[in-house]
């Protein structure tokens, strides 16, 4: 692709015109990005325009680089970050600007720097950010943190989009249909790629939500739940008024967001989330608004032209000249006519051919598509179907693994019961062979109570060193009992283990005094037992000895323990000296962030009141200047109407209300100072312009009236000049009294009022009955010529043959198209007078609003008057030629006066009428339905004419050169006689319209204005 062609449809889609960026340019853009795998050539072009210096332009460069970012090559983010700098300053320079596209434009521009920032910091994303789930999840990387910022991220680019939307959408007056027009369709363009890239932001932070909330607790996304729900509700709102707009219904398919956000809290319903899917039309392509203008001049032609195809294919190979002026027959370097018809229709059928192969082709692109968009929506339904059962498997999933864990607990708690249950079994087993073991001691000393006593003092000794022992376990308990709680247990365990041994042991021992006197014969077998009880003292030792070695071990742990808890507590230490240090610190950035804004926020009341006080200078600039122009001899030649005055004045009264309105709200809030500034600004141009207008009436009104004028303007000026000087001292401004200067523009208005022509002074009841009766006259005006000329046609067809009734059928047949064309436009004038009083631009009744608008009745009266005139006269010419009575020039005469009479229908009819009115629109087409059947009756004539007169072609072949000679001198005689008689007529003709306008002039009432200044 040559790199000259991409320059020039960069140059071509960004211009100044207020239409919308064409296709095929934005298309060869972003192909040219894909050829040179960068965006070079494109900001070598941006670089020399001027986009700093005129809004529509900039605001058009941002749509193409957006279309750049999304669909070209992905180097165009990494070279368009060199310009991130001049971007972000361009957004700043059309931020001061408060309303039309210089505050567009700065959106924009942040929305575009904020676009390539997330790219940049997530490469993963493709510029028109379709993803899958699979590469959504590695985009994160698995890891909470990403997932967690990356969400910000998302919110954040969210929210330019969506300022972005609001920005388009407020600043079009959505109450018209604005999305029909070029300057509409210039905004809304934009819009397209921010639903595409709005839709997927949308889908994806969903998900990434719904991952989120399955990872952290519900408070910790608090936040992202609410800055979610407050961007649901926008998304949805503009979604849903963009679908109402006639502009987007054949471009873009936009999805409806549901009734209600997602709720996070609950998984399982992630599974009933559908993606948002926007769908462009294979076909559709950005609609080109072409402007054509309105001519007044009538169309004068002999045949048909030429189709614009043909005339474009003619001027590409032959130049310009030949479409210039295609009757020029001079100019065609001696081309015969014959020849140029045959190449014009050579040409004609090979477009033609060209025409039918091309739309044979985009059928079968338009059907291939067809089928291709058919198959991807059920390839979409499958994927949307599979991902269903695929979150219903890994909701199920999830449950199984709840389960299982449950499971997996009880388990554990049974096999701890179980091995709590074989512990006991082993202590009762113990304990049951313990009991054997006494029971079978008990027989023994039964057996040997006679060893027992002589071993009395022995066992009595034991039992003192038993006791002793239970001293010190006693004592140790409660040293362990002071360290550590973790030994309590193991300790009291093994105490009671001791005192039930010791207790026993007592049992055994009182059992065994009890039976001393019965047992001294059986001394022998008692020592014995004795040697046994020697053993269980041993027993008792070891087990005393391994208690101590438990207790030095315990010891030990709790040494480590105290230091380790030592070492944390110095951890601690140091941790909350640093964070005193943070604190304060933070403290000392806060106080300074602090000062910083005080200091600010008097900068900007100063500016506010700068700001102010140089709108109010210019306010007095202004006055100053008109009232200086009231004494300029330059100005005594102006003059104006009272009715304008009247206008002037009122909009100066209702600029005044605004100004003590803002006034008021400035002095309540000082951040207002925007609208005072705009209505201090439009009030001063409003006054001074009352002025000027003032002392142009005085011009045109007797002497006395003009003085009173002139006086009453200069004292409305010295007012307005004492107002703002009140309002430059800030301590006056809340004290400023502007009653003064309403009272003299309200005493301008009333003299205004006085001096206003009265028309033809007809009550209101006659004026509307005048308008009515004047329409219904026209209207069978008309009705009458159409069943004349009918007529006439049938007349034609039955007397005449030949050459005559063509053309007689043919110029019947113009006048009567001629007569639909008026009918048409009548009728249309009928229901935009309707509509104009029914639209609340008049009083309550149609009779009061013509009465009100006497002077625009009038006009339209008049020009009412002359359709139907126009009809009547043309009829009767026509009638005339069909005869052979009349002539050719009169009847196209009778055309021409026709479409001047509705030419002045129509513009009397536009004056009050709303410029997107379907009425004006359709009175408009009618008009330019008359203009061309105008245009049919005079070819129809002049071709009639030439057909007729070619009959009566002079044959000169038997005359002599005398004979000739003589005709020669008798033409010449004629053509002077002719020429000067065509003069006096011109002459006549120029009188006859001044007189004309004069007495027009009258019946309007515009003599009044004459006579007072006589």
């Amino acid at each position: 692709m040559d790199l000259s062609k991409i320059a020039v449809s960069i140059n071509k889609a960004i211009n100044t015109q207020e239409v919308a960026v064409k296709e095929k340019h934005a298309r060869t853009c972003i192909l040219g990005t894909h050829h040179e795998k960068g965006a070079h050539t494109f900001w070598a072009a941006v670089n020399r325009l001027p986009l700093s210096s005129n809004a529509v332009l900039c605001w058009k460069f941002c749509h193409v680089f957006h279309k750049l970012l999304r669909d070209g090559h992905p180097n165009v983010i990494k070279d368009s970050m060199r310009n991130k700098a001049d971007l972000t300053d361009m957004s700043r320079m059309w931020g001061h600007l408060s309303e039309g596209y210089g505050k567009l434009c700065s959106i924009y521009l942040k929305m575009l720097i904020t676009k390539m920032e997330f790219h940049i910091k997530n490469p993963r994303f493709p510029g028109n950010l379709q993803m899958s789930n699979r590469q959504l999840d590695e985009a994160g990387e698995n890891d909470v943190n990403n997932f967690f910022q990356l969400t910000v991220e998302m919110f954040d680019y969210l929210e330019c989009e969506l300022n972005l939307f609001l920005g388009v959408f407020s600043s079009l007056d959505m109450s018209r249909s604005v999305s029909v027009t070029a300057a509409g369709q210039c905004r809304l363009a934009p819009l397209i790629q921010v639903i595409l890239d709005s839709s997927h932001l949308y889908d994806y932070t969903v998900k990434l939500l719904f991952k989120l909330h399955s990872c952290l607790p519900a408070d910790t996304l608090q936040g992202h739940r609410d800055r979610f729900q407050e961007q649901f509700k926008k998304l949805k709102s503009l979604f849903y008024r963009s679908s109402n707009l006639q502009y987007f219904k054949r471009l873009i398919q936009i999805p409806q967001l549901p009734e209600n956000p997602p709720n996070f809290l609950r998984a399982s319903a992630l599974s009933e989330h559908i993606s948002p899917v926007v769908v462009i039309p294979a076909e559709s392509s950005s609609p080109e608004s072409e402007h054509m203008a309105e001519t007044d001049d009538l169309v004068d032609t002999d045949v048909p032209s030429l189709p614009a195809p043909v005339e474009t294919k003619f001027d590409d190979l032959f130049g310009t000249s030949a479409a210039i002026d295609p009757f020029n027959f001079n100019s065609q370097n001696g081309m015969r006519k014959d020849d140029k018809d045959r190449l014009i229709e050579q040409l004609t059928r090979e477009i033609q051919a060209l025409k039918d192969e091309l739309e044979s082709f985009r059928l079968e692109s338009g059907r291939l598509c067809q089928v291709l968009r058919g198959r991807i929506s059920e390839l979409e339904a499958e994927l949307a179907e599979q991902s269903h059962l695929r979150l219903q498997a890994l909701g199920e999933s999830e449950f199984l693994k709840a389960e299982l864990d449950d499971l997996r607990r009880v388990r554990e708690d049974t096999e701890k019961e179980q091995r709590s249950l074989t512990e006991i079994e082993k202590k009762a087993q113990a304990n049951e062979q313990r009991y054997t073991k006494l029971k079978e001691k008990y027989t023994e000393l039964v057996q040997s109570h006679a060893d027992l006593l002589r071993k009395n003092a022995e066992v009595t000794r034991q039992v003192t060193v038993a006791r002793a022992a239970q001293d010190e376990v006693e004592t140790v308990r409660k040293e362990m009992q002071e360290k550590v709680k973790t030994a309590q247990e193991a300790a009291d365990r093994q105490e009671r283990e001791q005192l039930e041994h010791l207790q026993e042991i007592q049992r055994e021992l009182v059992s065994s005094r009890a039976e001393l006197d019965a047992l001294k014969s059986t001394v022998a077998s008692s020592q014995q037992s004795s040697e046994a009880l020697g053993t269980e003292l041993a027993t008792l030792q070891s087990e005393k000895a391994e208690l101590v070695q438990s207790l030095s071990k315990v010891e030990a742990e709790l040494v480590a323990q105290g230091q380790e808890l030592e070492r944390v507590q110095s951890s601690l230490v140091t941790e909350r000296e640093s964070g005193v240090k943070t604190a304060e610190s933070l403290q000392n950035q806060l106080n300074e962030k602090e000062s910083r804004e005080q200091t600010l926020e008097s900068q900007l009341v100063a500016a506010r009141w700068s700001s102010l006080q140089g709108a109010v200078e210019e306010a007095e600039k202004i006055i100053r200047d008109s009232l200086a122009q009231i004494d300029d001899p330059a100005h005594i030649s102006c003059t104006s109407s009272a009715d304008y005055l009247a206008s002037r004045c009122q909009a100066s009264l209702d600029c005044m209300d605004r100004l003590h309105s803002a006034r008021e709200a400035f002095m309540t809030d000082s951040t207002g100072v925007c609208e005072l500034l705009r209505v201090v600004t439009q009030c001063g141009h409003l006054v001074g312009d009352t002025i000027v207008q003032g002392s142009a009436t005085s011009h045109m009104v007797p002497v006395e009236q003009g003085d009173a004028l002139t006086e009453s303007v200069k004292k409305c000026g010295a007012e307005a000049l004492s107002l703002l000087e009140q309002m430059k001292q800030q301590d006056d401004l809340a004290a400023a009294d502007d009653s003064k200067l309403k009272a003299a523009l309200e005493a301008i208005h009333a003299t205004a009022e006085k001096l206003r022509p009265r028309g033809l002074e007809l009550q209101q009841g006659e004026l509307g009955d005048l308008v009515e009766q004047e329409m219904a006259a026209t209207s069978a005006a008309v009705e009458s010529a159409a069943a004349r000329i009918e007529e006439m046609l049938n007349k034609s067809r039955a007397v005449d043959t030949g050459v005559k009734m063509e053309v007689n059928e043919r110029i019947l047949a113009s006048c009567t198209e001629l007569m639909q064309a008026i009918k048409e436009l009548v009728l249309s004038s009928k229901e935009l007078q309707r509509d104009i009083v029914e639209s609340g631009r008049g009083a309550a009744s149609m009779k009061e609003f013509y009465a009100k608008n006497s002077r625009w009745t009038e006009g339209l009266i008049s020009a009412s008057k002359a359709v139907g005139w126009g009809a009547t006269v043309m009829v009767d010419a026509a009638d005339l030629v069909v005869q052979g009575k009349g002539k050719y020039e009169e009847l196209m005469v009778c055309s021409h006066e026709i479409a001047a009479s509705t030419a002045q229908l129509v513009a009397a009819s536009k004056v009050k009428a709303d410029k997107d009115s379907s009425n004006l629109r359709r009175l408009q087409q009618a008009s330019r339905g008359v203009t061309q059947a105008t245009a049919g009756v005079v070819a129809s004539t002049k071709s009639g004419k030439s057909q007729i007169e070619e009959k009566d072609t002079m044959d000169f072949s038997s005359m002599t050169l005398t004979q000739i000679k003589r005709q020669e001198m008798d033409a010449q005689v004629l053509v002077l006689e002719l020429e000067t008689r065509l003069q006096k007529e011109r002459e006549r003709l120029g009188e006859l319209r001044k007189k004309h306008y004069e007495l027009a002039g009258a019946a309007e009432g515009w003599g009044e204005s004459d006579e007072g200044t006589g």
